[in-house]
């Protein structure tokens, strides 16, 4: 009977430490999930990009994907004339990423100590056309702009929109500044220009090709030569003020992915700069 009791003793003994040892375990895997799920729940962070106002409709789509993935990342963008963004990052306007039109304004930012210098990339390749009304059928070269048919000729402004500058090269390069000055209405923006033509306020105008390929209203009527006029760049880098360094930097590799690429292919941009 004592040998029994003995024994039973044993067994709750073994029983009670075996469960003791379970529990404690089972606390601290707990703990350690926890530690790991705080490790995962990435701070919230809001991105400011400010880019060339013809990447609104592929810059828009990609944001979509990329805030899916990255669920604590907002990103909220400014777009416009490549001119006044680099005027906004200087006079100190927020900004975590800039991507231009032309290398014209990335250049400047550099020289002024503004950018981080090692994220600077050359990211997309553009084409500058020439664009008119979807019914109109009296212009179909640049030559044509000389005509009376072209009563106004939109283009951005040239100080601050790359798009603008692009123009005034084509038409230094055909010989046409002359004949066409008088017709030309300056816009803010090339998405400013492509509005003017849709609308008719405009006969014609001198867009980028992705530009248009996204409007209904507006028909392709002639490309640029690419000797007219130089090389229709877009770089990109990180701002030097940004609080969020780390998440810019993964932004902009995103847009160099594969992801970012066949969307940017979509809306007609080229890549291999």
């Amino acid at each position: 009977m004592k040998r029994s009791k003995k024994f039973l003793s044993l067994i709750l003994f073994v029983f009670i430490t075996i469960v003791s040892v379970g529990c404690g375990n089972t606390v601290q895997k707990s703990e350690t999930n926890d530690s790991n799920s705080t490790k995962e729940q990435a701070k919230p962070v809001t991105l400011t990009v400010s880019a060339a106002a013809s990447l609104k409709d592929s810059m828009n789509e990609i944001k979509q994907l990329y805030t899916k993935q990255y669920p604590n990342v907002t990103i909220n963008y400014n777009f416009g004339g490549s001119g006044t963004l680099q005027k906004q990052i200087e006079q100190g306007a927020p900004a975590d990423l800039f991507i231009s039109a032309a290398t014209k304004q990335m250049d400047a930012l550099k020289k002024e100590n503004l950018l981080v210098n090692d994220t600077i990339k050359n990211l997309l390749k553009n084409d500058v056309v020439l664009v008119v009304p979807k019914d109109s059928s009296n212009v179909k070269t640049f030559n044509d702009l000389t005509g009376t048919d072209v009563k106004k000729l939109a283009l951005g402004e040239p100080k601050s929109v790359p798009a603008g500058q692009y123009a005034q090269e084509i038409f230094t390069s055909m010989k046409l500044t002359d004949k066409v000055q008088s017709k030309v209405v300056y816009a803010k923006d090339v998405k400013e220009v492509l509005t003017w033509v849709e609308t008719g306020n405009a006969d014609a105008g001198i867009v980028y090709k992705t530009d248009a390929l996204v409007s209904n209203k507006v028909k392709i009527v002639a490309a640029a030569r690419e000797d007219s006029h130089k090389p229709v760049v877009y770089p990109a880098a990180v701002v030097k003020a940004t609080k969020n360094s780390n998440e810019a930097k993964n932004f902009l590799k995103y847009l160099s992915g594969n992801d970012a690429k066949k969307i940017f292919e979509k809306y007609g941009f080229k890549f291999g700069v």
